[in-house]
């Protein structure tokens, strides 16, 4: 059965931490595909806002 799983973060060291954390549960053949995303905007104040994004799909 084909599943994702979801991480968003504001750092990208974040990220790469909680995906390295998940990633080591499962074998090479059951990860089917990794998709990331940037995206950035700003607050009120005008400071800048990231969000680091990842889905990974995998097989159960």
């Amino acid at each position: 059965m084909l599943k994702v799983a979801v991480f968003d973060e504001e750092h990208e060291k974040d990220l790469e931490e909680e995906m390295n954390d998940f990633l080591m549960k499962l074998s090479e053949n059951q990860v089917k595909d990794i998709k990331y995303s940037v995206s950035v905007s700003t607050d009120e104040d005008g400071e800048q806002l990231y969000c680091y994004s990842a889905l990974i799909m995998y097989f159960d």
